[in-house]
């Protein structure tokens, strides 16, 4: 199998692994999943075969491992709601409370995240609605076998997740890139060690459900199992 002919997608989703090097390289493989790992490697000058390599490497060491894209329908819902819904729960208001704070105590710092409290106030409103409709309607339907009713919203919850992206890319540009300034305060510096694990979950939580759980309803990345 030609790894750089693949989509970063279907990459993420078959090779148990491949998203942390995906996530060092900046790849996109959550909204922008359907690129070719050869097409992204391109556009960024990067070696697409060192890459494939790297992957296969890393899958190898795995191998045993359990792979989301192997379990069933209930067991990968469950999966979800536990490692990414749950979570995120807990996470934005502990990462609103220490914006507040950063906001408020270092505002005349030139490298404050001016506006930060208001983007994440912003995006736990959108996410609680996105997870909310998940867990009321889509994921019931889904485990109920209702799938051909399913595939209207899923296409409503994929077009959120491109929303998601974009905030994502709004996120790093208000916290200028995670870069800390040599001053930064304990507060200053969890928020951003907190932002950016927050932003690692949430690309790992879109690309389960675009690349595996939403592709057994709507077939986009092809070659999944229905579980």
């Amino acid at each position: 199998m030609n790894i750089t002919s693949l989509p970063l997608g279907q990459i993420a989703r078959d090779f148990p692994g491949a998203t942390t090097i995906l996530h060092q390289l900046k790849l996109d493989f959550c909204c922008g999943g359907h690129t070719t790992l050869e097409q992204a490697a391109s556009s960024k000058g990067l070696d697409a075969n060192l890459i494939a390599a790297d992957i296969q490497a890393r899958t190898d060491q795995r191998e045993g491992q359990p792979n989301p894209a192997t379990l069933s329908m209930e067991a990968l819902i469950e999966h979800i709601l536990n490692r990414y819904h749950d979570v995120h729960r807990e996470q934005l208001p502990e990462l609103i409370r220490m914006a507040k704070r950063v906001e408020r105590v270092h505002g005349s710092h030139p490298k404050c995240p001016s506006g930060l409290t208001g983007l994440l106030e912003a995006m736990q409103g959108e996410l609680e609605n996105h997870m909310n409709k998940e867990e009321q309607i889509l994921f019931p339907m889904i485990t109920r076998g209702i799938n051909g009713i399913a595939v209207a919203p899923v296409s409503v919850m994929r077009e959120e997740h491109e929303s998601h992206g974009a905030f994502l890319d709004q996120l790093n540009d208000t916290a200028n890139g995670m870069s800390l300034p040599r001053d930064a305060c304990n507060t200053w510096t969890a928020l951003y060690l907190g932002l950016e694990t927050f932003r690692d979950d949430l690309k790992q939580h879109i690309h389960l459900e675009n690349n595996i759980l939403f592709n057994r309803i709507d077939g986009r990345m092809g070659g999944a199992s229905n579980g």
